[in-house]
């Protein structure tokens, strides 16, 4: 599925009203057809079978009618609860994470359940005729509506058990860390792309860059905001036809101020009116950042979730260790996988476009740092970062990748000397840091003591 394409879905995931609405007009079509049937089909024929409402038509209404109120009322109280989940997430977990319990299928099925089977009974409804001589009762639509109405008692109960578990710390982790997991195995494949592998072997250096900015204009943002997504291939296609070199000055995640860069075009003067609308239209920007290219941006919302735990108002370190394990094996699946080069070659192999991208340095950062820093007086946690450093260490290849975790293990190590009062938890965070700063040497993770 193509990016942008994506984008719009997660867009619509995470609203409450599209799941909702198109299972209202799926039960508005199937009401319709139903009473078609009722209308065509014999009614002696009908009577006969013994699971068809077989009552009369003042029985009909009353039915119709109490499913109808009962529906709109359970309707209701369902988005009552959906509002509390939602407060209490925000207040617990931070706003950032209330996309999570918005886009979640379960919550905009309940309420489509409900608002469906209100609609359906309102339109069978109106077909009901009292009249002797327009006597109508569309017994098959009355049957189904009495199954509906039966299928929604059983979707409130397990509403109830799913809003329970979805506010728990461990199932509002667990889904930000799938979340995490797609997007790495998304922008961080196993196996490199023949593409990427040739523009890898690409002489691109900081040289080459400043040779590249003589003679480029700035592509200035039309407007401020989050940068949610680029046009890879539609920008080196356009870099190829125009014969331009482009460097990107942001990557997605970032924030950019209207008029700010976006691209350094050369040679600039061909970057007219045209030109500059068609490569605007190879970015999106957002109010809020989205996961799609954006590996950081789960990661921060892991790491949200960490330090208000270790926040003196809740100081909860069991909270903040599960995030710490989650950012681990997604470090540790990261340090296995290729780095993108971030040069993208045209068709005739010369580079057309180098983009800044993630790599592990940045995403360990973004795991990392925040939690240290609150984290400096708290000995649990402080000993739990330590230990999975010495497990992403046995896993990472890269000498760089290894330099990165000792850098992020010797600073643990000087906030806790400087915060934990007591002497023995320091020597305790020395111990641990001793055996992170073997696992990094050695590619090993030795027996902790």
């Amino acid at each position: 599925m193509p990016d942008i394409i994506r984008l719009q879905w997660q867009r619509l995931r995470g609203s409450l009203w599209f799941l909702p609405t198109g299972m209202a007009a799926m039960a508005a079509a199937l009401a319709f057809i139903l009473v078609g049937i009722d209308r065509s089909a014999p009614t002696e024929w009908l009577l006969k079978q013994a699971w068809v409402y077989s009552g009369g038509a003042d029985g009909a209404s009353a039915v119709l009618q109490t499913i109808a109120g009962s529906m709109i009322t359970i309707a209701g109280v369902v988005f009552s609860l959906t509002l509390v989940a939602l407060t209490l997430a925000s207040s617990q977990f931070g706003p950032r994470l209330l996309r999570n319990f918005m886009r979640d299928t379960t919550n905009q099925v309940v309420l489509g359940t409900f608002v469906s089977t209100f609609l359906y009974c309102l339109l069978v409804l109106r077909t009901i005729r009292h009249d002797t001589e327009a006597l109508f009762v569309p017994h098959l639509s009355v049957t189904f509506g009495l199954v509906f109405a039966l299928a929604s008692l059983w979707v409130l109960i397990y509403f109830i058990h799913h809003v329970s578990t979805s506010i728990q710390a461990d199932s509002v982790i667990a889904r930000v860390a799938h979340d995490l997991t797609d997007a790495i195995n998304a922008q961080f494949p196993l196996v490199r792309s023949i593409t990427d592998t040739a523009a890898s072997d690409q002489r691109v250096d900081a040289t080459w860059l400043r040779e590249k900015s003589d003679g480029s204009l700035p592509l200035a943002a039309s407007r401020a905001g989050y940068l949610q997504w680029i046009d890879l291939d539609r920008l080196t296609a356009l870099a190829e036809s125009r014969d331009l070199v482009l460097q990107g000055q942001r990557r997605v995640g970032q924030y950019l101020i209207e008029g700010g860069a976006v691209l350094l075009v050369q040679p600039g003067h061909r970057l007219d009116d045209d030109l500059t609308t068609r490569l605007r239209d190879c970015f999106r920007l957002g109010d809020q950042r989205s996961d799609l290219q954006d590996v950081e941006f789960a990661v921060h919302q892991l790491v949200e979730v960490a330090v208000r735990a270790l926040s003196p108002g809740i100081n909860d370190p069991f909270t903040a260790i599960s995030c710490v394990d989650r950012l681990g094996a997604a470090l540790g699946r990261l340090a296995t996988r290729p780095m993108p080069s971030g040069v993208h070659l045209g068709g005739t192999r010369e580079v057309r476009l180098v983009m800044p991208v993630s790599d592990f340095e940045g995403v360990a950062d973004a795991a990392f740092n925040q939690i240290r820093q609150y984290a400096r007086t708290d000995v649990a946690v402080t000993l739990r970062l330590l230990e999975v450093i010495a497990q992403v260490a046995a896993v990472a290849d890269r000498s760089g990748d290894r330099d990165t975790l000792r850098h992020h293990a010797d600073r643990i190590l000087a906030g806790a000397e400087g915060a934990l009062p007591d002497t023995s938890d320091r020597e305790t965070v020395r111990r641990r840091h001793a055996v992170a700063v073997r696992a990094v040497h050695r590619g090993e993770v030795p027996t902790l003591t």
